[in-house]
């Protein structure tokens, strides 16, 4: 069976002219000469090693190409190409594919931020460079805002949602009482854990892992708003007609997702 890969444009539906086109370009063009002088065995160390990607040939003239699994049936494909001189200033690129049967269901932003974190990590290990934002203690700004932003889909969730929520987000998900647990392993050794407390209407995120600290506070902020997103999509796709969605869940989704569902983008339809 032959897979489906989609370029950011056409999962934000602008084509060319989407913002994370652009975006993944200029990433691309940044880190290219950190793979470039790597060597394969230090490409194969980096992403299987420290992120959890798999070396495969995706049969697209690539010299190499690492899949990371972003959620269940999302998957991001990074692919190397080496030109040389063959074309002149451009000695060689990386390019960013994605596929899935629920990738297009995820914005770029999300994509391209993830993919920005999984490459600014694997550039630190390579350099042998620490985070230098891991001794900060508490939530950023950021952090407190999107978890308040954010908590009032999850007052949807069931006590028979979990077993569904774990497929969907490739987790552990657990419910004891009024609190809900989310612990997903985001790279080896990192994970994430969510915890929504129904009776509080509280949602809270918290991190572990012998690798964690590698990783860095800032993005680990980052790796567990994008799995609060993702799990949002879940809890809109389930209730979606059933009750009123708070507004927060339209703006979880993909322009090529929200037209597919004849949905207005970011608005309730």
């Amino acid at each position: 069976m032959s897979v489906r890969f989609y370029v950011v444009g056409q999962i934000d539906a602008t084509g060319s002219g989407s913002p994370h086109h652009e975006e993944l370009r200029e990433l691309g063009a940044s880190k290219f000469p950190l793979f470039r002088d790597l060597g394969l065995d230090g490409v194969r160390d980096v992403f299987c090693r420290w992120l959890g990607a798999r070396l495969e040939s995706l049969g697209l003239g690539e010299d190499w190409a690492a899949t990371l699994e972003f959620f269940p049936e999302a998957c991001v494909h990074v692919l190397y190409y080496y030109y040389g001189d063959e074309f002149g200033d451009v000695e060689g690129e990386l390019r960013f594919l994605f596929s899935g049967g629920r990738v297009y269901w995820i914005p770029g932003e999300d994509l391209a931020t993830f993919i920005s974190i999984a490459l600014g990590f694997a550039e630190e290990r390579v350099k042998g460079v620490e985070p230098s934002d891991w001794g900060f203690t508490g939530k950023s700004e950021l952090m407190v805002k999107i978890l308040e932003e954010r908590k009032e889909p999850f007052r949807l969730l069931k006590a028979g949602d979990a077993d569904a929520l774990r497929d969907f987000l490739g987790a552990e998900v657990s419910k004891s009482g009024s609190l809900w647990r989310i612990k997903r392993e985001v790279f080896p050794r990192v994970s994430v854990e969510l915890m929504y407390d129904e009776d509080a209407g509280r949602l809270d995120a918290s991190y572990s892992g012998e690798n964690a600290s590698k990783v860095g506070r800032y993005r680990l902020e980052l790796l567990a708003t994008l799995t609060i997103n993702h799990a949002i999509r879940y809890i809109a796709v389930k209730n979606q007609g059933k009750t009123t969605l708070p507004h927060i869940c339209y703006k979880m989704f993909s322009r090529m997702f929200t037209k597919e569902k004849g949905w207005s983008h970011r608005e309730a339809p």
